[in-house]
């Protein structure tokens, strides 16, 4: 597996074991893996805290979750998969029918031989999650069920890294840390994010760069309560996740609808794929629905590859390493650093020969004769940038209204200015 898709794929592989859950050591331990990669710190907001309408619920520690039969056998067993019991579970210790005990499994009638991933954070409840066709293949009778959790004060974790450029300036992006043992959502966000921000890490840039790995929903909150004045000056942002499946891809746009990141993912993704899904803002998704809550409307979308929700894999155990491939994280990669690229070399030019066209053939830039498609699609893009340069529009407007990629328009304005008939 060389190449980006392989680093990150291998990484996705060492945290994907983890059990995590909304406040708990699971999650600080997959942040002290990041470190291994990125300058990651991390941050601690104790149980209780208040983070506007939000408390911070008390941590889960897991240690054993089964159901045993009469025979003492485990038909259950939290050691063989980390989603067979109810995330952030209360303790219990008890013998039941089989009657009762279903009240407290949770299955996929409809996707039979898959285990459900669940979760009750705020709410004090236990449970399991198993195979539809196991539960229906169990004989009636009484069942030890057993989960050895706590739920004691402690404190939910979130990590950042911070990336400063020429300008304080910020691009965000963020990915959910909460989820167990699922691969595409989100071990694949969190995995490829890292390996971004440490490769932005040697490089200059223009904006600095604040990457977030929190549990979903609340850690974007508490972020958001303790940040107040940092959000003010994020200008772009991307949350991150299933991005290692081959679906899509697929952009959700900012609350805004037409900011600038709106723009430059919908610019890139329909240049890159033949049948990108491009989506509307809702309120209904992951975190993009908190910074872009109405007390902060920041420009934040969604890029994943399958939508959430939409594929049969999702919150199930199906969600495995067998499901995502470096191939596909290695193509997300490479449209996220695109879209990365439109907000860093955006500018607006003008021609220093406004009148007429310039002489292209004079000054050494008319590619001609061979009548190559190549060669056509360079003059062109060479053509539009000259004609539109006119002070009043960006290369992305030019980009978008060519229906060029913004990377063969930024070549040619580069080439352009080198000659001296383009200036910003």
């Amino acid at each position: 597996m060389p190449g980006i898709g392989g680093d990150i794929y291998r990484l996705l592989v060492e945290i994907f074991p983890i059990c995590r859950s909304v406040a708990g050591e699971g999650v600080r331990e997959t942040l002290r893996r990041l470190q291994h990669e990125i300058d990651l710190t991390i941050h601690e907001v104790p149980s209780g805290t208040q983070v506007f309408d939000w408390t911070i619920p008390p941590e889960w520690t897991i240690r054993d979750a089964y159901i045993r039969n009469e025979a003492g056998e485990r038909v259950v067993d939290f050691r063989d998969c980390n989603l067979h019991v109810l995330n952030h579970s209360a303790p219990i210790r008890t013998i039941l029918p089989l009657s009762e005990l279903r009240q407290h499994i949770f299955t996929l009638p409809d996707q039979p031989d898959r285990i459900p991933y669940r979760k009750s954070a705020y709410d004090e409840a236990w449970g399991f999650c198993m195979a539809h066709d196991r539960l229906t293949a169990l004989p009636d009778g009484l069942y030890e069920a057993v989960i050895e959790s706590s739920l004691t004060a402690g404190s939910l974790s979130y990590g950042e890294y911070y990336h400063a450029g020429a300008s304080q300036d910020e691009v965000l992006l963020s990915a959910h840390i909460c989820h167990p043992s699922l691969a595409n959502d989100n071990c694949s966000g969190l995995a490829l994010l890292t390996l971004l921000a440490r490769e932005l890490s040697g490089r200059r840039t223009r904006y600095s760069y604040r990457f977030l790995f929190a549990p979903g929903t609340i850690g974007a909150i508490a972020w958001l309560a303790r940040n107040e004045t940092q959000a003010a000056r994020i200008r772009h942002g991307l949350v991150v996740s299933c991005v290692g499946d081959g679906g899509g891809p697929t952009y959700k746009r900012s609350r805004r609808g037409d900011a600038f990141i709106d723009r430059a993912a919908c610019h890139v993704l329909r240049h890159a794929a033949p049948a990108p899904v491009l989506l509307d803002f809702s309120p209904y998704g992951y975190d993009e629905r908190q910074y872009g809550s109405p007390g902060f409307n920041l420009p934040v979308g969604l890029f994943q590859r399958s939508l959430y929700g939409a594929f049969p894999q999702y919150h199930t155990s199906a969600d495995n390493l067998d499901f995502v491939r470096p191939s596909h994280l290695a193509t997300s990669y490479a449209m996220i650093r695109s879209i990365l690229d439109v907000i860093e070399n955006d500018f607006t030019p003008r021609g220093t020969v406004m009148k007429g066209e310039p002489q292209l053939g004079r000054h050494g830039l008319y590619a001609g004769g061979d009548g190559s498609p190549t060669t056509e699609a360079a003059n062109l893009a060479m053509l539009w940038v000259l004609n539109l340069a006119d002070g009043q529009h960006t290369l992305l407007d030019m980009a978008e209204r060519a229906n060029l990629p913004f990377a063969d328009m930024l070549l040619m304005a580069r080439r352009l200015q080198a000659h001296g008939l383009l200036q910003p």
